[in-house]
């Protein structure tokens, strides 16, 4: 489900359509195990990184998920996109 937040729409990183641009606005580490929330972190996926889902698996869970950020791609598992609230970028209310 789709909820507006001012100007721009914002939905967690596993919801977004395949090559869609945008903005991480804002991570719940609270979600995730603090070793996998600081890897996360190292890698640049916190609050203002601009990222693209990539791809998303076959299966059941639909994992793993790869997300591009910068010039490097990641694999994601679903629970730690779920975590990540994104802005689509160019998406209006």
């Amino acid at each position: 489900m789709l909820s507006a937040y001012g100007s721009a729409v914002s939905v967690t990183l596993d919801q977004i359509p395949l090559g869609t641009p945008a903005r991480i606005d804002s991570v719940d580490w609270d979600l995730l195990v603090p070793e996998e929330a600081e890897r996360l972190r190292a890698l640049g996926l916190d609050a203002g990184a601009h990222v693209r889902l990539a791809y998303r698996g076959v299966f059941v869970s639909r994992d793993p998920l790869a997300v591009e950020i910068g010039r490097m791609t990641v694999a994601l598992r679903r629970v730690h996109a779920r975590a990540m609230h994104v802005e689509l970028i160019g998406a209006t209310a």
